[in-house]
This record gives structure tokens, C-alpha cells and sequence, in this order.
């Protein structure tokens, strides 16, 4: 399916020529019309100060694969192919026999083309090959063609057409190709033993390209085929297939590579997909659109109902792995975003509105350090999840509730992440949901959550500048186990609730208030919290924090206003719980 979809998309791309591919050629050895040397030196086009052409110019240029063999590419190959000249590591037999391969393909293209420009070449290859210099860090290993007359032998058509001729699978009488039915097209045709293109920009894959058809040993070998015979395929599916799969890969609007892989998606016909960039790097206000625009219920069939795919792919060694294949529409995808970000708004720490979250954000929250630790699946199982509207596996709920534990704290993130988990698991109600804090909520975990947060508070109040709280100590046992541990928590902070209705009376009151509140929906302590539970007491805890923050900027605000204080351009949090204790107290 994912082979068909490709070629389909083939058919609506500006195609290069067959066995053409862009590629950088670094030297251009310029010549005249008699084969004869304008420049004694080859033409260095690389520029280090680009990425895109450090390696050389790109150009189109024949190409197809090569393993081992001796196989030259026409007009266009590195230096011991076109020259003659030896890299260090490299065997002066093996060199001598690809020079020589080189030059009969030349001639050969000289011969049955009839074009001047390719004789030239031709010439110089047999008469002034010798009269080239190259400097001492001449890259033996770059690619190597030919001007003549200011025109590039390898852009005219005869050039082009005698180049897809020989490469034809079914042209050679001395090795006859076998013929089966192709796996895309159904028709029985010449299949090829190996594909004749590869995958270029996939990550893992080696610097050359990844094949997305191969078997190299026995075990992944099928009733007796091997190498891309396992999967049969002619000359042209072939060809179509890997130039739009290139050109996805190339084209950012196509693209999006996260978690060491690449994620390609296109569209049965031409759509405007500009607002899938939303899943990895949102932007607030494309999310409202988009949300608004779904919820409005205003369909657009000639969009909604065009097919959309997508696929993910990953290099092994000098295979493409497909990691996963997504068949949907347009309309359904949308869809599916609109639930995927309402599911994950939920309020700052400090209680700021919400805003959504790329998917790399939201994987990194699994991880201590993403650079190092993120494993592939995360980010594809987020995208997957997003795409298609499925479940998140528990798995990504475990991460996240167990780097809670390890940080001892509950970040935006992770609390997005654990909102968007259970919800896709039907663990909540709606999408509006626990946003901000549920005062009403009787879930015995979010309740415990809350009032970790609650006891917290008041040591730091009534022990300022303490080094390690309650929360460095218990968060693991309070958020897994809550009743072995809350009721010595509670005794323990009796004494921090003394010192404030002794030294700030207003604090205690709102404190005490807060405690009674929230266990007042208690009946007891649960035992033992599952990982849905935990996942439950970290919203908990985290809500209430960015409930409090948010109470105390609302009143260092109302403050300000009063006095006319000059606003201060950082928010610090306990300065801010200072002026809240007052106003309370007032």
C-alpha cells in the first residue's frame, strides 16, 4: 500500500530525468568542442560556509545504486571512475579496472548518441587526460563531470534517454532479469534483483542511501528471493517510488523528523497541509484556529474527504525501516488535532492560560536529558496517537508519573502529558476537564495531590529558605502510597501551622481552610495508588501549586494598584506569597 500511495504521488511531481537524482559534484573539468582543456584545473564549486553545498553544487545527475561492483555512473563519478586517481585506501588494481569501465561507458555513449559534446570527453579521456592538475587536497572521493562549451553533456537528452537504456533490466542479453508480477503496478513485468535508487535524508541511514527494499542475509529472505527480489518490483514503480519519497523527505512542508526518525505525509491530491506544522512547533493562535474551525462543524468535503497518508521511517545500516503507515483523511486528522490539544491544555505553574505543546516538548518530559535518553517510540507514539486519535499507551503515563518521582516535582510538561494520557484512555470525563484546579473533584488520588501541595506550603511559610521540603522527601511515597506516609505528614505540620496563627494569622486561616477543604473529601488515606492514581496526584499537586501562585500574583497585583507601585519585571514566588499572607491578613 504505502509503495502504491508513492508512486501515485509520483505522478503529480515535475520528475528528473530517469536515474537522475540531485546530487552535490564538487569539480567540473572544463573542456572545448575538440576535448581539449579551457582550465588546467578542475572548477571547485564546494562552499564550506553552506550546508547545503559544502559537499559541492547540486545538480542532476545519473545515478543508481552500486554495491561492490565495479559499475561507473555516466559523465559523473569520483575521481578514480573518472581520472584514474587512487584514494590512499584504495587497491591500483581495482582503481585501474574502474577507469577502465568508465571510459567504455563513455565511448559506448559516444557512439550510439552521436553527440559532439560527449565525443569531446572522449577525447580528452584518450588524449589529454594527462595534461590535468589537481592540488594536493583534491578529494579523490568527490564527484567529478564534464563542461563542454559551457553545457553540461550529462543535461541533453540523448545523454539522458542512452543512460536510462542501459540501465534497463530487461535491455541485457547476457544476463537475462526475471519476470514476475510487480508488487505495485500487479503487472508481470522485469523485476529488479536491486532497486536502482535510494532513500537519501533518512535518519541512521548511511550517508550514500537507504534502501527501502532489501534482504542481505538468509533470515530475511522469502521462499527462495533475495536482495529486492523479496519484494518484486519493475524498473518504473521502482523509479517513482523512490524520487517521491525523495522529494517528501527533501521538502520541510512534507517533513517532520523528530526522535531519530523522518515522518512524511502527503495527500491523494494537492491540499493545503501549511497547518500540520501545528504538531511540532504550535503556534498559539493556529491552534485556536484550528480548533475553532473543527468545532464550528463547517466541513469542507472537496478537503476533508481528500486521503491522507503518512509513514515513518528510520535508517538501519543501508535499510529503510518503515516504522509505521497511517491511511486517513484530511478531515479526520483535524479532527484528531483539535482533540489532541484540547486534551492537553492545562494552566502554567504559575497559572498562566494554557499553550500548546510541540510533540518533542512532550517526549522530552519522559526523559532526564532528551538529547541522550529519548527513545525513538515516544515521539512515535505520540505522533501516531495524534494522527490517528488512539490511545497513548500507559507506557508514556509510566514515564512520565515515574520522572515525577525522580525530579520530585511536576512540570508543565509532564502534567500535559499526564492530562493527555488519561484522557485518551477514557479515564476523564471531557476534554475541559482538569485544566486548572477541580475544587470539586472527590478522586481520592487528585485530592492527596492537592493536599501535598497544601502541607508544603505551609512548611515553607513557617521555615523559609528551608534547603529540602516535604516534597524532596515524600513525593514518591505521598504520590504511590499515600497512607503510609499523609498522616505523619499532617502531624508534622502541625507545628508549622502553629508558628503561623502565631506570627502571620492571615496565612494560617487561609492554609487551615485549604486543609479542611480538601480532606474533607477524604474518607481516608488510600493504600496504594495504581498508575492511573499517580498519574491523577501529580495533577493534583500541580494544580494546586499554579492555583497558588496565580492567587498570590492576582494579589501582589491588586497591591500594586492600591499603592501605585511600579510593576516588578520578574515574578518572584515567594515575595508574592508574602503579599498574599498580608492581604489575607488584612
Amino acid at each position: 500500500m504505502l509503495l502504491q500511495r508513492l508512486c501515485e504521488y509520483a505522478e503529480r511531481l515535475d520528475l528528473p530525468p530517469t536515474l537522475y537524482s540531485e546530487t552535490p559534484v564538487r569539480y567540473v573539468i572544463e573542456l572545448d568542442g575538440e576535448g581539449r582543456l579551457l582550465r588546467r584545473r578542475p572548477i571547485d564549486t564546494a562552499d564550506p560556509s553552506s550546508p547545503r553545498t559544502r559537499r559541492g553544487q547540486r545538480q542532476l545527475m545519473p545515478q543508481v545504486q552500486r554495491s561492490s561492483a565495479v559499475k561507473p555512473l555516466l559523465l559523473a563519478d569520483n575521481a578514480e571512475y573518472t581520472l584514474g586517481l587512487a584514494r590512499p585506501e584504495s587497491r591500483p588494481a581495482r582503481v585501474a579496472e574502474c577507469h577502465r569501465a568508465y571510459r567504455e561507458l563513455v565511448s559506448r555513449c559516444a557512439a550510439e548518441t552521436g553527440e559532439p559534446a560527449v565525443q569531446a570527453v572522449q577525447r580528452f579521456l584518450d588524449e589529454g587526460i594527462g595534461s590535468l592538475e589537481v592540488d594536493d587536497d583534491f578529494d579523490r572521493g568527490a564527484l567529478v563531470t564534464f563542461r563542454v562549451d559551457g553545457v553540461f553533456p550529462t543535461d541533453l537528452p540523448a545523454v539522458q534517454a542512452f543512460w536510462a537504456s542501459v540501465n534497463d533490466p530487461s535491455a541485457s542479453s547476457e544476463r537475462p532479469v526475471a519476470r514476475m508480477a510487480c508488487v505495485v503496478c500487479g503487472q508481470e513485468r522485469p523485476v529488479l534483483e536491486r532497486l536502482q535508487g535510494k532513500l537519501k535524508g533518512v535518519p541512521g541511514g548511511q550517508t550514500a542511501g537507504t534502501a527501502i527494499i532489501s534482504a542481505n542475509s538468509d533470515a530475511f529472505e522469502s521462499y527462495g528471493l533475495s536482495a529486492s527480489l523479496v519484494a518484486p518490483t519493475c524498473a518504473s514503480c521502482g523509479e517513482k517510488f523512490t524520487k517521491a519519497a525523495n522529494a517528501l523527505l527533501a521538502d520541510p512542508r512534507h517533513r517532520v523528523i523528530l526522535g531519530g526518525a523522518a515522518f512524511i505525509f502527503w495527500t491523494r491530491e494537492p491540499v493545503d497541509l501549511t497547518w500540520f506544522s501545528v504538531i511540532s512547533n504550535p503556534d498559539a493562535q493556529e491552534v485556536a484556529r484550528l480548533i475553532e474551525s473543527v468545532r464550528s462543524g463547517r466541513r469542507v468535503p472537496e478537503i476533508d474527504e481528500v486521503a491522507f497518508y503518512a509513514t515513518v521511517l528510520s535508517g538501519s545500516g543501508g535499510r529503510a525501516v518503515v516504522r509505521d503507515w497511517i491511511d486517513t483523511t484530511v478531515g479526520e486528522v483535524r479532527g484528531h488535532f483539535e482533540r489532541w490539544f484540547s486534551r492537553q491544555a492545562i494552566v502554567g505553574p504559575y497559572g498562566e492560560a494554557p499553550r500548546p505543546l510541540g510533540l518533542f516538548a512532550l517526549a522530552a518530559a519522559t526523559v532526564r536529558d532528551a538529547s541522550k535518553d529519548l527513545a525513538p517510540p515516544t515521539t512515535r507514539a505520540l505522533l501516531h496517537a495524534a494522527i490517528e486519535g488512539t490511545p497513548l499507551p500507559l507506557d508514556l503515563l509510566y514515564q512520565a508519573v515515574r520522572r515525577n518521582r525522580a525530579e520530585q516535582r511536576v512540570t508543565r510538561e509532564r502534567a500535559a502529558l499526564i492530562k493527555l494520557a488519561l484522557l485518551s484512555q477514557r479515564l476523564m470525563n471531557s476534554e475541559n476537564d482538569m485544566v486548572q484546579l477541580d475544587p470539586e473533584s472527590s478522586n481520592p488520588a487528585y485530592r492527596c495531590g492537592r493536599l501535598l501541595a497544601v502541607l508544603e506550603e505551609a512548611q515553607r511559610l513557617a521555615v523559609p529558605g528551608i534547603n529540602a521540603t516535604i516534597v524532596d522527601r515524600f513525593f514518591g511515597t505521598a504520590s504511590s502510597a499515600p497512607a503510609s506516609v499523609f498522616p505523619r505528614l499532617i502531624r508534622g505540620a502541625q507545628p508549622h501551622l502553629a508558628k503561623l496563627r502565631r506570627d502571620r494569622r492571615g496565612a494560617h486561616d487561609a492554609l487551615q481552610r485549604r486543609l479542611e477543604e480538601i480532606q474533607g473529601g477524604l474518607s481516608a488515606f488510600p493504600k496504594v495508588l495504581s498508575l492511573e492514581d499517580q498519574g491523577w496526584f501529580a495533577l493534583g499537586y500541580y494544580h494546586q501549586r499554579a492555583w497558588d501562585r496565580l492567587q498570590a500574583r492576582e494579589a501582589i497585583e491588586r497591591r500594586r494598584a492600591q499603592t501605585g507601585a511600579p510593576a516588578d519585571s520578574t515574578f518572584d514566588d515567594t515575595s508574592t506569597t508574602e503579599d498574599t499572607e498580608n492581604e489575607q491578613g488584612e
